[in-house]
């Protein structure tokens, strides 16, 4: 069976170009992850490609985790599928002995509080709130490869923090840092680029390990990481790069759509293959996306692989205020969990961290568990801890019964019922921890050891893989993207959350766009909008968003004034 098999007429053309340069436009739901795994296959499959001397970049461990367990899945190892940062600390703790006769330096565990006690020693007292967006600057500056003078000009600056302050602090860090003999997150790749430049014999050695690089979301990268990119790659062409520009949302950060939108003018012979196929979206949800996005300039026109003629088409609510708003999301919800669809499958959206207190505690009112991404991880939970430790000690003298008795034994000991608790809250959230351990028993092949389940979960621990759990998902909008769910609600689409109050510029309230267009295109079947008329004595008007998408692909309605039976 070939790699290109199962791959659209789009996919297959972008997995069978194997020499670069090739820029692959991958709109939302596409199919991205497909092609890049695919691709290597192929490359391998048909002897272009040597497993170890190919190189995939992607921009979170999950994701890297990701392609590696789909490149196991079709035959291929030996692939380095990383993170920029994880290949350029290798490549740094590999030559740095070499190059400098010393070990690297250790790296700092925490940015924010190593400022305060630089800053301290300056005489200034800052709270916790200014020391993060201070670091912020730090990480944005680096990334942007400026020096701190320049850095201070153009950065639009920190709350009640002076330009001269600024640089004082930035200064200071960097002093202490260097006193420690630490490097931080952004150091890393600082020191990698700057090995490489200044070391041939260094930069020989890496251009013969990597031959052919492939960089998942392009769109992303900051001007630091393209100039590493371009150092490992020397003289040679052979990148693919994939990313669509109209998920640009991490600007903030130092990102630089500029990179994918002008990757054809840096290699005018670069191969352009654009996937507007969407497999994820119904396409009513589609029809809302790319409405939001018609005027923007080169946007990828979405299209719905499968029709949905009687598919729900997304709606658009107005409440009086936030708090009507989030009991009646919140109830629209407990009517879908009383109807059996799973909590999982439901996901609440939004601009800010602050939005999702009321929710919560709407939700809470119905009896219905949420998750907040981006909070505490699943396996730095303490019983998810003690249940993999209890696990393990189980396994060293096993049995003889199927390994989920075991599993079940072991639970049990712990305190675990298989029937959930009415309260929510950190009891649910406990019930619901050890549930997904259960679960993830139950999904593994019958001839499943208690050891080799053991050593599963340490290695998810270890790489962050975590179980979904049966609850309803909240998110920024920010932290959503990469992810998807069947029933999407997006709430707040008002003036001064979407677009953020602080979007002024017309750059700014692009991304807030693009923001919007994520949150929109992380929906599968259902997509449910709604803002609220009223915030505390001031009045708020809907979203300029909600105008561009227009009233042809949603359907307002009015708030159901009816309680849904609380979901048990």
């Amino acid at each position: 069976m070939s790699a290109l098999d199962a791959l659209d007429d789009q996919q297959r053309e972008a997995a069978s170009t194997l020499r670069g340069p090739v820029v692959v436009l991958a709109g939302a739901g596409t199919g991205k992850t497909r092609v890049i795994t695919h691709r290597i296959a192929h490359g391998v499959e048909v002897g272009a490609y040597t497993p170890s001397r190919v190189m995939a970049v992607t921009f979170t461990a999950k994701a890297a985790g990701e392609m590696r367990g789909r490149l196991r899945q079709l035959g291929v190892d030996g692939v380095a599928a990383r993170t920029f940062h994880s290949a350029a600390l290798s490549q740094l703790n590999y030559f740095w002995p070499t190059v400098a006769g010393s070990s690297a330096p250790g790296l700092i565990d925490n940015k924010v509080r190593l400022l305060a006690h630089a800053v301290h020693d300056r005489g200034l007292r800052w709270d916790t709130a200014t020391l993060r967006d201070v670091a912020s600057v730090i990480e944005w500056r680096k990334v942007s490869m400026l020096s701190i003078d320049d850095a201070v000009e153009r950065h639009p600056g920190v709350t009640n923090v002076d330009k001269t302050q600024l640089a004082d602090a930035l200064r200071a860090y960097e002093a202490l840092k260097d006193e420690r003999r630490r490097l931080d997150f952004e150091d890393v790749l600082l020191a990698c680029a700057g090995m490489l430049e200044a070391e041939p014999r260094v930069a020989a050695a890496v251009h013969e390990q990597y031959r052919h690089f492939t960089v998942d979301e392009y769109q992303d990268v900051s001007p630091l990481q393209n100039r590493l990119l371009e150092l490992w790659l020397g003289n040679r062409r052979d990148l693919c790069v994939v990313g669509d520009p109209a998920q640009t949302i991490y600007s903030f950060t130092g990102a630089d759509q500029r990179y994918l939108l002008e990757f054809t003018h840096r290699y005018t012979d670069a191969t352009t293959v654009r996937l507007e196929t969407n497999y994820r979206s119904t396409e009513q949800v589609l029809a809302v996306a790319n409405s939001l996005m018609k005027t923007q300039h080169g946007a990828l026109q979405l299209s719905a692989a499968r029709a949905t003629p009687t598919a729900d088409v997304p709606t658009l609510t107005r409440y009086r205020t936030d708090e009507e708003e989030s009991s009646g999301v919140a109830r629209d919800i407990a009517t879908r969990l009383a109807a059996g669809v799973p909590a999982s499958d439901i996901a609440v959206l939004y601009r800010s961290h602050a939005q999702s207190a009321a929710v919560i505690s709407a939700l809470a009112q119905h009896g219905v568990s949420a998750t907040v991404l981006g909070g505490r991880k699943f396996f730095d939970i303490p019983e998810v801890r003690q249940a993999i430790v209890a696990l393990r000690g189980a396994a060293v003298a096993p049995s003889g019964r199927e390994f989920i008795v075991d599993v079940r034994d072991v639970l049990h000991s712990l305190g675990f019922r298989e029937d959930p608790p009415e309260a929510s809250g950190a009891v649910r959230e406990v019930w619901e921890a050890r549930r997904a351990l259960l679960q993830l028993a139950e999904e593994a092949p019958p001839t499943t050891t208690l050891r080799e389940f053991s050593d599963e979960l340490m290695a998810r621990a270890k790489s962050q893989h975590e179980p979904t759990l049966d609850t309803v998902t909240l998110s920024t909008l920010h932290a959503a993207k990469g992810l998807e769910w069947p029933h999407v609600y997006i709430i707040g689409c008002s003036e001064g959350l979407m677009p953020i109050s602080y979007a002024t510029s017309m750059r700014a309230v692009d991304e807030e766009r693009r923001l919007v267009y994520v949150g929109i295109t992380r929906s599968e079947r259902t997509l449910k909008l709604s803002w609220a008329e009223q915030a505390g004595a001031r009045d708020r008007r809907a979203s300029r968003f909600l105008t561009e998408i227009g009233t042809g692909t949603l359907r307002e309605t009015a708030p159901s004034a009816t309680r849904a039976r609380r979901h048990r």
